[in-house]
């Protein structure tokens, strides 16, 4: 547990919670915690689905820009990689993730949210991707993740002007994918994350590894990709255990054990 992030678990479902006030904002030390934690969270076998959040007013409002502001090139071409991979490090949990979005979600704190598979948003949120207000770019993901989600030309108009984007619009170009009353939002995203703490947690890996991997080449690389991880779930006891109910219950009635 670190001294900003943790990671609290209950009834199977991990909350990677951010808690630097008053705007969660993300030094280095808060980027490494949430790679610890993220790592954590990935292997425990407790944690069968995984919320990360930042609190009832805000989730995070960007980089420590205090820390950045003197940083040289040669500062930041030492530190780059280490933040985008601590950010990684959340996308990369084998499990579904959900973040959910209170306040302001701007900058590093947009591209956190990012990293997730949903996206849950209070009504009063607030996104965005400020950077170039500052003279850089995002530095954690933002060029990447938000342009494969929303299209590029979205991801450019939000990049380029820096605006902040209103929950309404969020939910009209996919960047979130359920907006509720800001005092619903973490009950809304544990809704979401609770149907997967009894399901079979090899094939939700896997399903991930695919979609996932298959975004980052060509079809034919994807649909290889697919195979690959589609056969080896053949060597699991979900598979047997959900295919044995299938045959002997009907559908959507087996218990799986996550192996």
């Amino acid at each position: 547990m670190g001294e900003f992030v943790r990671l609290e678990v209950d009834g199977g479902v991990g909350t990677i919670r951010l808690e630097r006030p008053p705007m969660n904002a993300l030094n280095q030390q808060v980027q490494e915690e949430i790679r610890a934690t993220a790592e954590e969270a990935a292997r425990r076998d407790d944690v069968r689905a995984v919320i990360v959040y930042g609190g009832e007013k805000v989730f995070a409002a960007g980089a420590d820009i205090k820390e950045m502001a003197d940083m040289s090139y040669v500062d930041m071409s030492a530190r780059a990689g280490a933040l985008s991979s601590s950010f990684t490090a959340v996308a990369q949990i084998p499990k579904p993730t959900v973040a959910a979005v209170t306040g302001y979600a701007l900058g590093g704190g947009l591209e956190l949210a990012l990293c997730c598979d949903r996206r849950v948003a209070g009504d009063n949120a607030k996104v965005g991707q400020p950077e170039i207000l500052l003279g850089i770019i995002p530095g954690a993901g933002g060029t990447q993740r938000l342009a494969r989600l929303v299209g590029p030309s979205k991801a450019k108009d939000i990049v380029y002007t820096g605006r902040f984007v209103e929950a309404s619009e969020a939910l009209a170009i996919g960047l979130v994918d359920e907006v509720v009353a800001p005092d619903d939002v973490y009950a809304a995203a544990r809704r979401w994350a609770e149907q997967f703490v009894n399901g079979a947690a090899r094939a939700l890996a896997a399903a991930k590894t695919a979609i996932d991997g298959g975004l980052d080449g060509d079809l034919a690389s994807g649909l290889r990709l697919e195979s690959q991880v589609f056969a080896a779930l053949f060597a699991t006891e979900d598979q047997k255990t959900g295919m044995r109910s299938f045959v002997e219950n009907g559908p959507g009635k087996a218990t799986f054990s996550g192996k």
